[in-house]
């Protein structure tokens, strides 16, 4: 479902991801896994085709991210760190409003099935602005899961929820991950060893490591597996 070669950004003389290639196929939620600043977001936006790459490209659903990147767009759901919306909408005007340009034809449907899907029964007629960040991080998830992508690419999900909101969210990428491939970019290790069933390390712009959950764990407790990678990239 998604093929990368040979990726790369820079900005000026600074290269934030270095020719980082991989695969994932469907049905596997892959870990994404990085220090902050390491090129998570980066190659994450060279996928959903919102930055375009310097060098190299990427197959997502069988569309190349150079040369056909709304059709990317569209294979996709995307919910970025921080998750931009329109504030002063409520939740169901919200949701209504991404059902209509994603050109989905039963809007009510679609939206009626992420307010369950998403737990937003509480706060379904509130304005987004007076929604606590928890809150807003689950308008998120159902804005990126409302046209029923096969594809998901989740950057910091449970960003600023409470231990209670991140298991809910965990079970409900675990319950998606049978039939949708879904990239999981993070950098919370429990969240990789909860959730993902392969786990890919990033460190200064360059993939450093590639196995699963169960391997790392093989070399030791993961934080200290991840730190020891990390610092050997330097």
């Amino acid at each position: 479902m998604i093929e990368v070669k040979g990726l790369s950004k820079s900005f000026g003389a600074f290269k934030a991801v270095d020719n980082v290639s991989f695969t994932v196929p469907h049905g596997q939620i892959l870990g994404f896994l990085g220090p902050n600043g390491a090129g998570k977001s980066t190659t994450m936006k060279m996928l959903t085709g919102f930055i375009e790459p310097s060098d190299g490209t990427a197959l997502v659903g069988g569309h190349d991210i150079r040369q056909n990147p709304l059709e990317v767009k569209r294979a996709i759901g995307y919910l970025p760190e921080n998750a931009p919306s329109y504030q002063e909408m409520t939740v169901r005007e919200f949701l209504f409003f991404i059902a209509e340009i994603r050109g989905l034809k039963d809007r009510r449907s679609a939206a009626e099935k992420m307010k369950k899907v998403c737990f937003l029964d509480e706060v379904w007629h509130k304005p987004i602005e007076t929604l606590s960040k928890g809150y807003r991080q689950r308008v998120g998830f159902a804005q990126a899961l409302i046209h029923d992508p096969s594809i998901l690419i989740l950057d910091e999900p449970t960003d600023g929820l409470d231990p209670n909101q991140k298991y809910e969210v965990r079970q409900l990428i675990k319950s998606m991950g049978k039939n949708k491939t879904i990239i999981l970019c993070t950098h919370i290790l429990e969240e990789v060893q909860a959730i993902c069933e392969r786990v890919i390390i990033i460190a200064h712009g360059k993939l450093v490591e590639d196995a699963t959950p169960k391997e790392l764990l093989k070399r030791g407790p993961l934080d200290e597996v991840f730190r020891s990678i990390t610092l050997a990239s330097a």
